[in-house]
Order: structure tokens, then C-alpha cells, then sequence
């Protein structure tokens, strides 16, 4: 199986995972809260639904493609929302659950049916045919996270963190570029634990700048799904230190981010992301 093969088959299960939490919901619950101001369960899954379609598009019609990039760079800081706005108000819920599973399986399809070498156009550099499926799956264990929270789901992870940790590590030169700060030069080194006891590294041992922590945290933090202050996650040098105050695994504009737990106005019952609560013991862009 080859490694694109093997990252695709790990989106469909995520994505299923995210069906199943959603799938039997009453329609009235689809219009609830998430913890993304302004979204409810609705605009996750149209979000996720448009996104498989423009990758869609990407891998099939790359000048069309290119439309819609102009439009992001038209109107950068709406073009997500309004997207997601306009099939949640088209769309009920059972209809949009529809589009959506029909939709990532003629991505699934074509991403498997890619030539070898192919590379894919994005909202920022091109994309392997693997990378672009990390990256899907990126997105929708992130908006997956944002569901979970708002419905007191408490997931377990599951090795396909991974995926997420990877590519959050890899984006880590885009996240400055984004900003108009200059990448360090030297490689950091990355060393994140799993709940079973090992250990998913990144970068040269001898690097001086290091990030340590839990996979989850570290993947809730390159997501944007949590604050840094709420997470287990560590930096050892100066740039190694700034990094994790602006890193982002997705394309698009800086995330306005998450506020730490302490400044949310939320119930002390509320599950935190990721699955915690004080009973037991964290904008949206394309990627985001």
C-alpha cells in the first residue's frame, strides 16, 4: 500500500467517525453553537462539504480551480463564512449530510486514482497527492473537534493524529511567512507522546530549538482549537517558543485562535477540547 493510500484510507475513517456523531441528531440540534463564533453544527459540515468539493475541483480543474482562489483573495476574510452560510441555508440537514458523503467519496476516488508525481494546486504551495489528503483529514479532525466539543463528546485519540502532528510540523515555515516574520533557518526538533506510552519525533536530535508535549495538545494547538495556555505543550529556545504562539497546520490568513479556558464565558462542566473537564483532571480559514 502505498503512502498516499494509507493516509486516504485513515480520512475515510475519520470522516465516518464525524458522520456517526452527527448522523442521528435531530434536525433542530444541527442549529446549536460550536466553540468557531457564529457556527453551528450546520456550517462544520458545509464548511468540510465545500472544502471537499473546491479539492475536488483542485484535483480535476485546476484552472477552474483558480476561480476560486481569486475569490479568496477577493475577499479574505469572508469567503469561508459566507461559503459555509450559503449551503447551510440551502441545504437541511439530512440533504447536507448527503452532499457531503457524496462528495469526499468522488475525493476519495480521485485521489486514489492520481497519477504517481502529481501535485495538486492549493490556497497555498501545491500538494502531493498525500499531503493533500493529510490535509483533508487535518480539517476534519479540527471542525470533527469543534462538533465533538459543542456536543460533550469526548473522543479518543487515535493514531491518525499523526497525519495532524505532520503536517502541523511541516506548515511550520508557512505560519511565519503568513505573518511577514522571516523562518528561523534551522530545523526544530518535535518529540510528541501518544497515550500509549510512544513517542512521534520530527527534526534533528541535536537541535537546540525543541517543542515536547502530548500528540493531542500539540495537534489541538497547530489547529487552533485550543489556547496554549490550556495545553501540556513545551518550548525549549527562543524561536521554539514563538512558534508555538502562531502556529497553524492550515492554509489561509493567521486564525484569530482560542481564548484561554480562564477568559471563556462557559459552564465549569462544559468539556474541554479533547476531551477534558474539570471533573477529570482545549475564524475559519480553508484548512482551518
Amino acid at each position: 500500500m502505498s503512502d498516499a493510500a494509507a493516509v486516504i484510507d485513515d480520512l475515510r475513517e475519520e470522516s465516518a467517525e464525524l458522520e456517526a456523531m452527527v448522523r442521528e441528531l435531530a434536525p433542530e440540534r444541527w442549529n446549536g453553537p460550536t466553540p468557531a463564533a457564529g457556527w453551528t453544527l450546520a456550517h462544520q459540515i458545509a464548511h468540510l462539504t465545500w472544502t471537499d468539493e473546491v479539492a475536488l475541483l483542485a484535483a480535476t480543474e485546476p484552472d477552474r480551480f483558480g476561480e476560486e482562489v481569486a475569490k479568496a483573495l477577493a475577499a479574505p476574510d469572508s469567503f469561508v463564512d459566507e461559503a459555509a452560510g450559503e449551503l447551510v441555508a440551502a441545504l437541511p440537514p439530512d440533504a447536507l449530510l448527503a452532499r457531503w458523503r457524496a462528495g469526499r467519496g468522488r475525493l476519495d476516488a480521485v485521489l486514489r486514482e492520481a497519477p504517481r508525481g502529481a501535485r495538486i494546486p492549493w490556497y497555498g504551495p501545491p500538494m502531493s497527492v498525500a499531503s493533500m489528503a493529510t490535509a483533508r483529514l487535518m480539517e476534519t479532525w479540527a471542525h470533527g473537534q469543534d462538533v465533538a466539543d459543542a456536543l460533550g463528546v469526548a473522543r479518543r485519540p487515535t493514531a491518525r493524529l499523526r497525519h495532524v502532528a505532520r503536517i502541523g510540523v511541516r506548515a511550520r515555515d508557512y505560519a511565519y511567512a503568513v505573518r511577514g516574520i522571516a523562518a528561523p533557518e534551522e530545523e526544530f526538533r518535535v518529540e510528541l507522546h501518544t497515550p500509549h506510552g510512544e513517542t512521534i519525533a520530527f527534526g534533528p536530535t541535536g537541535a537546540a530549538q525543541r517543542v515536547t508535549g502530548p500528540l493531542l495538545d500539540f495537534c489541538l494547538l497547530v489547529t487552533q482549537r485550543a489556547h496554549r495556555l490550556d495545553l501540556a505543550v513545551t518550548a525549549e529556545g527562543r524561536e521554539a517558543d514563538q512558534w508555538l504562539g502562531i502556529a497553524q497546520a492550515f492554509a489561509g490568513p493567521p486564525g484569530p485562535g482560542r481564548l484561554p479556558r480562564a477568559d471563556r464565558p462557559e459552564r465549569a462542566d462544559r468539556p474541554e477540547p479533547g476531551g477534558r473537564s474539570e471533573h477529570t483532571e482545549r475564524g475559519e480559514r480553508p484548512g482551518a
